[in-house]
């Protein structure tokens, strides 16, 4: 059929004025180009869309049927420019964000709120991944922005600090030390480890091993868990002990106690981590809204 948009809206305009002339005026166009209009829209169609009189033009039910959806492809048509244009303005979009446990137990949950709710129309796309799995996907592309243990080191990319936190060590509650109310790191010198395993967990045991090397010993893991939920299950069992960070304690369980480490001035920092000439739009307001926010070391 050859019939346009131009149609389209003239065909609505009549429908809803009910007459030639005052439809002709609200197009600002000439009613005899408006009535050939609608007569070639008619012999398109092969029906008739309106009956005439002198004073004014009734709708058929086809006409009326014909309406209903020519507003639903002026609605949709009126929607995909305002979208047009939100996402010129970098207003629309989706972004893919991986993110660690040590993020999502802490201020990661506030951030992307805070950003959602100033910028509804974009849509954020959450996934946990280690650090290390989510440094192999940005430098594929999979993800827009990771958060992840840090500082990282790598040419063409850019870092954004979002988090600082304390080693606290973790003990399941019937643990000679579970009493305590703070412990020295070389306390921790003869007890079995459980953690992330050194492939997945490098970046936070890059903090870890020199951290118990400077109290003289190495942590002997002798149970391997993917993730933080995995490691507190394995303690709990009572497999070991282990070292993570206070933001822990927003996930921690029955059956086990967080000890604040006395002696353990580093921090873990969790750091916005994606390419430098990451385009711009949605992933610019990200980046924006990052750089805006307060680092939430206390």
């Amino acid at each position: 059929m050859k019939f346009g948009l131009r149609h389209i809206r003239y065909f609505i305009a009549v429908a809803e004025e009910q007459h030639f002339r005052r439809a002709a005026e609200r197009l600002g166009v000439a009613q005899p180009a408006l009535s050939r209009a609608i007569q070639y829209l008619e012999k398109e169609l092969g029906v008739v869309l309106f009956t005439r009189s002198n004073r004014n033009v009734q709708i058929t039910p086809a006409g009326e049927s014909f309406l209903a959806g020519c507003r639903g492809v002026i609605n949709s048509i009126d929607h995909a420019v305002d979208n047009t244009r939100l996402a010129h303005r970098g207003l629309l979009g989706s972004l893919r964000i991986g993110y660690t446990d040590m993020a999502i137990a802490g201020c990661l949950p506030v951030l992307l709120k805070a950003f959602q709710d100033g910028h509804p129309n974009i849509i954020l796309q959450p996934h946990h991944d280690v650090t290390v799995t989510q440094l192999q996907k940005l430098d594929t592309g999979a993800l827009d922005i990771g958060f992840v243990t840090g500082p990282i080191n790598r040419t063409g990319y850019r870092q954004c600090p979002v988090q600082s936190e304390r080693f606290v060590c973790v003990v399941y509650e019937s643990h000679p030390l579970a009493g305590r109310a703070a412990i020295r790191l070389e306390e921790l010198a003869g007890e079995d480890f459980v953690h992330g395993s050194s492939k997945d967990w490098e970046q936070f045991h890059s903090y870890l091993l020199p951290l118990c090397r400077r109290s003289g010993f190495v942590p002997q893991v002798v149970q391997e868990a993917f993730n933080t939920a995995g490691i507190l299950g394995l303690v709990s069992a009572g497999m070991g002990v282990t070292i993570l960070t206070e933001s822990v304690l927003n996930a921690i369980g029955p059956g086990l106690v967080a000890i604040p480490i006395e002696d353990a001035s580093e921090r873990l920092q969790t750091v916005a981590f994606w390419k430098r000439d990451a385009p711009d739009g949605a992933m610019q307001l990200f980046v924006d809204f990052l750089q805006d926010y307060e680092l939430s070391a206390d």
